[in-house]
């Protein structure tokens, strides 16, 4: 079985990736590999920053890896908050501030079209490979449901009548960003692995 290291620490990030993957490869946290380090991500775009990350890693200790970055890109803001989604009130990147902050920039708007974007970037063999997973929906005007994280109770996704804080974990995976991002990747390996037999 193919092992990749995942630049994260958030258990729950590889428990969703880990169930998307079936099987096909184990998924190692930064911590399980040793690496300690602060992994920069300074680039001013999603694919910059997964790029960076997974790019860090192979280069500091040669292994197969991947990394991801998303963001949430309002329309009417020009695609804000996008790569600052997580930091976009402040450096203390709390939730609750950048919800705040992003239905105050959209009081009175009629346009509220929004989507959540992941790029995964995977290197495997010394080989760069992008995978990339939308959702698109809205900005509601005021938060509802209590699950999820980040803008989840101010998201709707198309087609429902609930935010992404009012979905079910099994309701939200089948439809998330990187649940989509992460299908390709699964595929992508699939077919890479069934080549290298």
């Amino acid at each position: 079985m193919n092992e990749l290291v995942f630049s994260t620490n958030n258990q729950h990030k590889v428990e969703e990736v880990q169930s998307k993957l079936q099987g096909l490869c184990k998924i190692h946290t930064l911590a399980e590999y040793g690496c300690t380090d602060d992994i920069p991500e300074d680039h001013d775009t999603l694919e910059g920053n997964a790029s960076q990350k997974s790019h860090y890693l192979f280069d500091k200790y040669g292994c197969d890896c991947f990394s991801d970055d998303t963001g949430l890109e309002v329309e009417a803001l020009g695609g804000e908050p996008g790569v600052y989604s997580a930091r976009y009130a402040g450096e203390a990147k709390d939730p609750e501030a950048n919800m705040a902050k992003l239905l105050q920039k959209l009081n009175g708007a009629s346009n509220r079209k929004a989507r959540f974007r992941t790029v995964i970037s995977l290197i495997i063999d010394g080989e760069e490979h992008l995978f990339e997973g939308i959702v698109n929906g809205k900005i509601l005007t005021e938060k509802h449901g209590e699950k999820g994280f980040g803008y989840d109770p101010i998201f709707q996704p198309e087609g429902y009548d609930r935010s992404f804080a009012e979905l079910t974990m099994e309701e939200k995976n089948a439809i998330s960003h990187r649940g989509r991002a992460v299908e390709k990747l699964y595929a992508f390996l699939k077919d890479y692995s069934q080549k290298k037999q």
